[in-house]
């Protein structure tokens, strides 16, 4: 397989750079971001690229891909709506919506949230953009398209966030979280397992387009 991935410097997103790397059925990667990830590995390949909403200049480096895990994302914590959206549906849409038209045999796979709302019509910003924004990537002529709605995410093999209170809030909150793994596994995933969960989808399917955390825990 050879894989796509948007959103690599993140948390989520190092944990399935890392899961598709060690993976011997995956050949190549390809990562997309506004900074290198710093990772060295045979089968990796980056491009930085700062316009997030046009892909005309390196549309030749994105084709002849399976799969694009797309972990690209951001808090919605003191943002107006409009921000939002244009950090979570524009800049997503215009990826996808290209990658379509590129690869039309891919396998979409996008990382949302828990609680996001399909409806569009709950009073949540965040999940009302989010909602729309999984509505629409299903529309588009995809083989097949993902959406992966994690909880809570215990990082693990290194992974960190890059928004300083949230990294002091994982490592102070460590020694509980293989703890609540164990009680809570519809609460609770980890980087490895979304990792490991995406690329089983990519390559088997799965019956639901939606993909809630016990889902995704199962795979």
């Amino acid at each position: 397989m050879q894989i796509i991935i948007f959103g690599a410097t993140g948390m989520v997103g190092q944990g399935v750079l890392r899961e598709c790397l060690i993976d011997a059925r995956i050949d190549r990667v390809l990562v997309v971001g506004r900074s290198p990830t710093g990772v060295r590995h045979a089968k990796l390949t980056e491009i930085t690229h700062g316009e997030f909403t046009d892909y005309s200049a390196i549309e030749a480096q994105l084709t002849g891909f399976d799969a694009c895990f797309f972990c690209l994302g951001v808090s919605s914590i003191g943002m107006s709506g409009e921000r939002y959206r244009h950090l979570t549906y524009d800049i997503t849409l215009a990826a996808a919506t290209a990658l379509a038209r590129l690869n039309p045999q891919m396998t979409f796979v996008y990382v949302t949230g828990a609680g996001t709302d399909s409806t569009e019509q709950g009073s949540r910003m965040w999940a009302r953009i989010k909602g729309k924004t999984e509505n629409d990537l299903l529309k588009l002529p995809f083989k097949a398209a993902y959406m992966f709605r994690p909880g809570a995410i215990q990082p693990l093999h290194g992974a960190r966030s890059k928004t300083a209170w949230v990294q002091a809030v994982y490592a102070a909150s460590w020694p509980l979280w293989s703890v609540l793994r164990r009680l809570s596994p519809r609460l609770v995933t980890s980087t490895e397992q979304i990792g490991r969960a995406m690329i089983r989808v990519a390559r088997e399917g799965y019956p639901r387009k939606v993909l809630e955390m016990e889902d995704i825990n199962s795979l």
